[in-house]
Parts: C-alpha cells; structure tokens; sequence
C-alpha cells in the first residue's frame, strides 16, 4: 500500500474545483483545504475527511480513497447548496484528473447526505468520493 498519492490526489481535485467554470459561478473562489480563520463566505466548499485502505496488486502499489467535500452555507434554504453540489458532482465524477504522482484509475460519486446546521439557519451537504490511484 502507498498513501504516498493522497496529496496529488487532493492538489488535483482542488485545481478541477477551483478550475471549473460552473463550481466558480456559485462560489466564486471560496474552496478550502482548511477554512481561514476569521470571517468567512456565506457559502463555501470544504476539502474533508478521507479514509484510504489499501489496493495494490500484482501489478503494483496502489489505494483506495473515500473522501469527503463539503458545501456550507448560511443560507436557510437547500436549492443554493444543491445546485453547488450538482456542480461539483458533474467535475469529479468520471474525471480524467493528472497527478503529480501516480496515476487515477477512477472517481465516483457515492452519496451526499445534506442537513441543517447553525440552528436550521444555514444547510451543509456532506459529498463522498471514491478514488482509486496507482502507483505507475
């Protein structure tokens, strides 16, 4: 197993996100690895959680990444949100993303679970992604 990828992996979904026309549209540039302190967008995307296990086979090293991407928003309604993770949806799922190393085998979309945060007065929306990356 390797996880020598995860930060290539993360510099690569970053630059499609932040690269995207529609993603930059509805939340200008407002994605973060880690969200600056102090005041912050009313809505923004948030790089999160990720587990890795391992994939590697006879061909070489390789793993299997479950990561999470945030959106947060103030707003008291879903549709903005929605309409953020739609966007991002559509750049991540299927992407042909390069690396700075190794190589990604695949991204899919798993699920989205959304809620109410900050006393029902702003929504998150909770993306899980699946990554696969060799080694090369």
């Amino acid at each position: 197993m390797s996880y020598a990828m995860s930060g290539a992996l993360q510099a690569a979904i970053y630059d499609a996100l932040i690269n995207d026309g529609a993603v930059a549209a509805l939340v200008g540039p407002h994605v973060y690895d880690a969200v600056p302190s102090g005041v912050v967008p009313e809505t923004y995307v948030s790089l999160g959680r990720e587990q890795v296990r391992d994939a590697s086979d006879q061909t070489g090293d390789g793993a299997l990444h479950d990561l999470e991407i945030s959106i947060i928003t103030a707003q008291p309604g879903f549709a903005a949100a929605k309409d953020l993770a739609g966007a991002i949806s559509d750049v991540l799922h299927d992407a042909d993303l390069t690396l700075s190393r190794g190589r990604l085998v695949f991204l899919k979309f798993q699920r989205a679970d959304a809620r109410r945060v900050d006393a029902n007065t702003g929504r998150e929306i909770r993306m899980r992604f699946r990554a696969r990356v060799d080694a090369d």
